[in-house]
């Protein structure tokens, strides 16, 4: 089994050296510009078109993470193979902690008194009541789910909403176009891990936050793609919404001039929310490929069409 390696930004000595571990059998080699040599087989976070286009002989291509928008962004020029992405490499439970964090810090206060503490001001402010502070997530995959239940664990109403149906107990679940409205009706905290698609793209808009109760929440860890960034300063600006926490950005690194930078209401992280694991990554590739190799049913194929 020859397989090829490109993985954006990371070390790839490290990395090739838990698969060739993990897989002592097969041939991994890292991609480099020009190879054209024979693979079966690519693993892939980010990679240069040109490693896959026009490429021969792939049964198929395993994507280094669960979005697969900026491989899918290459079109035609994708060799016509099955495109497997990760379910969850130990991210679920880290982005369930970082958007049970951001809501708790938000019901709490937390954000407002610490604002308060740099004013060197001691005053108390009421507290929220949680049979009223209900959040709303958008995407109930792996890691949609996984929140929900974190939530469900402090006792805050959740509502979820995704593409299709989905049911989880505990969950008010809403689906489709017609099912939006509803869902955002009187949301006080909105989570966004949506997959990034033509139909997702902007959908954190002026629309969409009018129809949550007024001084709801944002908290925006899927991609920066999702936010139309305008209107979320002018709905600072109108009450509309209270603050917000951002971990992707249409740009990154965020521009240092970018006004979000300024904004005490919105907390910014460096796109660290869910960080893929080398261990629990490649013990999920090594099952994949034995999988592909045996001609057995998989999970985490990738419909194109639908862009996940």
């Amino acid at each position: 089994m020859k397989v090829i390696y490109y993985n954006e930004g990371e070390d790839n000595a490290f990395w090739l050296a838990g698969l060739r571990a993990a897989l002592p059998q097969a041939e991994f080699r890292l991609w480099l510009p020009g190879d054209e040599a024979p693979a079966d087989y690519a693993l892939v976070w980010d990679p240069p078109k040109n490693m896959l286009a026009g490429r021969k002989g792939l049964k198929a291509i395993v994507n280094l993470g669960a979005g697969v928008d900026k491989l899918l962004q290459m079109g035609d020029a994708l060799p016509d193979v099955p495109i497997l992405r990760l379910e969850d490499a130990g991210m679920a439970v880290q982005m369930a902690e970082y958007a049970t964090y951001a809501v708790l810090r938000h019901f709490r206060r937390f954000d407002e008194y610490d604002r308060q503490a740099q004013r060197h001001e001691w005053q108390f402010l009421p507290s929220n009541n949680k049979r009223d502070f209900t959040v709303g997530i958008m995407g109930l995959g792996a890691i949609g789910k996984r929140i929900a239940q974190s939530l469900l664990h402090f006792g805050f109403p959740v509502r979820g909403w995704s593409r299709t149906r989905k049911a989880i107990q505990g969950v008010h679940c809403f689906a489709g176009t017609d099912g939006l409205e509803d869902f955002l009706q009187d949301v006080r905290a909105l989570i966004c891990v949506l997959p990034l698609t033509a139909e997702t793209t902007s959908i954190l808009n002026q629309k969409t936050f009018n129809k949550l109760a007024f001084g709801a929440y944002l908290i925006n860890i899927a991609r920066g793609k999702h936010l139309v960034e305008d209107d979320l300063l002018a709905a600072l600006s109108s009450g509309r919404i209270a603050g917000a926490t951002l971990d992707v950005f249409q740009e990154e690194p965020l521009p240092p001039g970018h006004p979000f930078w300024s904004d005490p209401r919105i907390a910014i992280t460096p796109h660290m929310a869910g960080e893929t694991f080398r261990d629990d990554t490649v013990r999920q590739v090594v099952e994949k490929l034995h999988a592909l190799e045996r001609g057995e049913a998989i999970s985490g194929i990738v419909n194109r069409k639908n862009g996940y």
